[in-house]
């Protein structure tokens, strides 16, 4: 017997995008911390979200540093 998974709201929304006509190949994801504070647990989950779908859609997946508010960045954090 053949398991069928679920799929949660966002790659529900990426099927609809690719049964649509958007081609798999202009998939991107990423994941864009700002260097004003530590990585913490919401971090964690974003990264495994982003890096999994990327994973699975076989997209690829950047890792930028955002410099949207270098009033509270550090170097400490980078």
């Amino acid at each position: 017997m053949i398991e069928k998974k679920s799929l949660n709201f966002i790659e529900q929304i990426i099927e609809e995008d690719l049964a649509n006509g958007m081609k798999r190949e202009d998939l991107r994801f990423r994941f864009p911390p700002e260097p004003n504070g530590y990585l913490h647990i919401g971090h964690a989950a974003s990264i495994c979200l982003n890096f999994g779908l990327g994973e699975k859609y076989n997209a690829p997946v950047n890792l930028r540093f955002d410099d949207t508010n270098p009033a509270k960045e550090e170097q400490e954090y980078v």
